[in-house]
């Protein structure tokens, strides 16, 4: 059996990647793989869904126990990507897309470095500042935060095998769907045994 792939989509926050993440998944048979942080939930959040809502002290006892493919500390919440879940569908067939930082993505490519690295770029950081406020849940510091971090993180994404723009939704769709596909035509041993030469 082919092993799935493990797909990691990263960007600036507020530029789209939830967005663009959920549609792939409708639109693909690719996994969401929940993270979990220690951060409060938003408004239409719910638990075990966008994400497994923690306390430090549970969150903590994961770490110690080596329970993470990766975890970091962003904006003074904890997040990060339970090992065990990932690995379990990848070795079975199933391609997991994982929705995480800058820090997260260097930690899997370091563990996973067979992953397929996608980075999410903004049209521009005015249109990157509107939709950070659209949100409705940044005070004037947390929004200059944000867009500080924003300008730092840009510098990141030649790290990745993969940058699109999200200035059109369909568009940036569209591209993380053909970098799927095109992954999958990847010339490998397993596809190449399938033939009958």
């Amino acid at each position: 059996m082919e092993k799935g792939k493990l797909f990691v989509i990263s960007g600036p926050s507020g530029v789209g990647k939830g967005t663009i993440c959920n549609r792939i998944l409708e639109e693909t048979g690719m996994k969401f793989s929940v993270s979990m942080t220690t951060r409060k939930p938003r408004e239409n959040e719910e638990h075990g869904v966008n994400y497994f809502f923690v306390t430090d002290e549970e969150f903590q006892k994961v770490a110690d126990e080596g329970g993470f493919l990766e975890y970091a500390e962003v904006y003074g919440n904890r997040y990060g990507t339970p090992i065990a879940q990932t690995l379990e569908r990848l070795e079975v067939g199933i391609d997991v897309m994982l929705d995480i930082d800058i820090q997260g993505a260097q930690n899997v490519k370091k563990i996973y470095p067979d992953g397929v690295f996608i980075f999410v770029l903004p049209p521009s950081l005015e249109e990157l500042k509107n939709r950070i406020v659209t949100r409705g849940s940044e005070t004037e510091e947390t929004l200059k935060i944000r867009l500080g971090a924003a300008i730092a993180e840009l510098q990141h994404a030649r790290e990745y095998d993969y940058c699109i723009i999200n200035g059109d939704l369909e568009e940036a769709v569209a591209a993380v769907k053909s970098i799927w596909c095109a992954e999958h035509l990847r010339f490998s041993e397993e596809i190449f045994n399938k033939i009958d030469i």
